[in-house]
């Protein structure tokens, strides 16, 4: 097929609600380490990978024939039958998340790990209200739209009632009109008034990503975390670290609540772990996972061929020491965003996150005081990126963040090849 045969039938066969970038979608088709072709042979520096989710890079080798070698021996088994590459993983995952996590439950997606963390806050608390923060994304179904806090992603205004959204910890637009540090972190204080005012006193607990990942990289302030876990605890509930986008190194720690000294109550994950195989996972504390007494299974959860992946990507991962990479080379290209900020301080009003995991907020003059997002700015960058072959992807309440998260193997010289070209797309736009 050629360009026009796919987006014909993109147009034919899907939801139009299924978006993508750019006034001429990339259509990609094949992709090596940290480069991504597309289907008339234009090769692209692939700095979202799949909303991170290519941690290791495309085609990474080591990946490829873990799964190769498993469809070869055996490709689905569900829960009902252990399998070793399941089990291999869940002893994995035990070793390397913080504190006493260790008993898990593998699902298909993030989707349906967050809503699997709840279920089970709820079943062991006995309560069953929940806390989640405002411009945040747990995924697609009824429960994660009602969780997630931001309009443009629920579809429908009936939601799952006791769910409260505390205020988001976004420095950069304040909901409280303060100044960090000089505001004590009000907004993680906020959260013990939430629940007093909101809820019945007692709740499951609160769900949380370290970094706001479609809410446009929001990063909270260093002690964010510390008092909310603190205040979440006090009325009854457990505190679950959503690492769907930041775990697996993307910050340049394992995981986004190390930055936080946090040991979570219960963990999810997907995305980074397999290297775009489709697998979630949730790791709860015993007494938690062994507080459900009902029945439960996961046909596709867990499954061989995903977990052979997740195997191979974590073992990568350790192997060549991509969390420190992810440290060294997001040190790199925070200075570079950084250093854009200082040559183009009309437009950048923000550069924030952590590691590889790094996003450019877009005003109309933030030199001016005016820091009215710019949509069409970061547009516009888009299509100049792309156009000189680089990808990178975008999110925010207001869709004018630019979210920037190359594969963790990512080396200097790609990184300062693409802040080049970020340098030649915002030139471009002035």
């Amino acid at each position: 097929m050629n360009r026009d045969d796919v987006l014909k039938k993109q147009r034919d066969f899907l939801f139009p609600a299924v978006k993508t970038y750019y006034e001429k979608p990339v259509i990609l088709t094949h992709g090596d380490g940290a480069r991504a072709t597309d289907l008339d042979g234009k090769s692209y520096l692939d700095f979202f990978g799949g909303i991170l989710t290519v941690s290791v890079g495309h085609a990474q080798e080591d990946v490829n024939q873990a799964v190769v070698a498993q469809i070869e021996r055996l490709s689905h088994v569900s829960t009902l039958y252990p399998s070793i590459p399941m089990v291999t993983l869940a002893e994995k995952l035990a070793e390397i998340t913080p504190g006493d996590l260790q008993k898990c439950f593998f699902t298909a997606s993030g989707t349906e790990a967050d809503e699997m963390a709840v279920m089970m806050a709820q079943v062991y608390t006995g309560n069953l209200e929940l806390v989640a923060l405002r411009h945040s994304y747990s995924g697609r179904s009824m429960l994660a739209q009602s969780m997630t806090a931001q309009s443009s992603w629920r579809a429908i205004p009936s939601q799952v009632a006791g769910i409260k959204h505390a205020l988001a910890p976004y420095c950069y637009r304040c909901p409280l009109k303060k100044t960090y540090p000089e505001c004590g972190v009000a907004c993680a204080q906020d959260v013990e008034e939430l629940i007093q005012t909101t809820t019945t006193g007692s709740i499951a607990g609160m769900i949380a990503e370290p970094i706001l990942g479609i809410g446009g990289f929001i990063t909270p302030p260093p002690e964010y975390f510390q008092v909310v876990a603190n205040i979440v605890r006090k009325y009854g509930g457990v505190f679950i670290a959503d690492e769907v986008q930041t775990g697996f190194g993307r910050t340049g720690k394992m995981w986004g609540v190390d930055q936080y000294g946090v040991k979570p109550d219960m963990m999810t994950m997907a995305k980074g772990i397999a290297n775009g195989f489709p697998l979630g996972a949730v790791v709860a504390l015993p007494a938690i996972a062994d507080s459900l007494k009902k029945n439960s299974i996961a046909t596709f959860g867990g499954n061989p061929v995903s977990t052979s992946a997740a195997n191979a990507t974590i073992g990568v991962i350790l192997r060549d020491k991509l969390v420190e990479n992810a440290d060294q080379q997001g040190t790199v290209l925070r200075n570079g965003l950084e250093a854009l900020q200082t040559k183009y301080p009309a437009v950048i009003g923000d550069v924030r996150g952590m590691g590889l995991m790094q996003a450019l907020e877009l005003v109309v003059d933030e030199a001016a005081g005016d820091r009215t997002p710019n949509p069409a700015a970061a547009t516009r960058f888009m299509e100049e990126t792309k156009k000189r072959g680089l990808l990178i992807g975008r999110g925010g309440l207001y869709a004018n963040t630019l979210r920037i998260a190359p594969p963790l193997n990512i080396t200097k010289a790609e990184v300062m090849e693409a802040l080049g070209i970020m340098d030649q797309a915002f030139a471009a736009m002035h």
